[in-house]
């Protein structure tokens, strides 16, 4: 990524944030990057494909840091854990993409609603996928709904992005380990947690 394509996102985030996507425009992006339309055209075709492309790039990221876990590991304890871990990440790393997100995603696209949509049902699947195999592997409960538990941990995080502040009381990585140890206890089997158990 170009510096002035990485300019140019920053500062639409920042402009997004306080005047909402239409309340913005292009003369003003490039006013206060200090570039020309020409810079802005240059990078992105449209207005609109700027506002996917902040979409774009926190999803992006929690998908492929979930495949990656996916890849990585065997046991589905391991892998829910680096996927919620990354997940939870996400809040720190992206906060001001998060917030246009939910702020201005309504404005996005047909086109480019469809292809947000498919990354985020990548992610979920790949969330409902490791508990089914934890069930099957005899890691996690039996008594549990694997899409009901799934879209309990995603509504879960997901939330974070109403309270997490970066410079809070504990840090993105202890958050990520409260949540880690609360989804864990709530869908290891009784066998996985007196192993658990033994260790600490």
């Amino acid at each position: 990524m170009t510096d002035l394509r990485q300019k140019i996102i920053q500062t639409s985030l920042l402009l997004f944030e306080k005047d909402g996507f239409h309340g913005v425009t292009v003369n003003q992006i490039v006013e206060k990057v200090g570039t020309s339309k020409g810079g802005f055209y240059h990078h992105f075709k449209s207005k609109d494909e700027l506002l996917f492309v902040i979409h774009d790039t926190f999803i992006s990221y929690v998908l492929e840091k979930a495949i990656i876990a996916n890849e990585t590991y065997d046991s589905p304890t391991m892998k829910l854990q680096a996927i919620i871990k990354d997940f939870v990440k996400v809040f720190d790393l992206y906060k001001p993409h998060i917030s246009v997100f939910y702020q201005e995603t309504i404005y996005l696209k047909p086109q480019y609603e469809q292809l947000v949509k498919k990354k985020r049902e990548k992610f979920k699947l790949l969330i409902l996928d490791s508990i089914r195999e934890g069930k099957a592997s005899g890691e996690f409960r039996q008594d549990m709904s694997v899409d009901i538990t799934g879209m309990a941990i995603l509504g879960m995080v997901n939330w974070t992005y109403k309270w997490y502040k970066q410079n809070g009381a504990k840090s993105i990585e202890e958050i990520g380990d409260i949540f880690v140890d609360l989804i864990l206890r709530s869908v290891l089997s009784e066998e996985m947690l007196r192993k658990d158990s033994v260790r600490t």
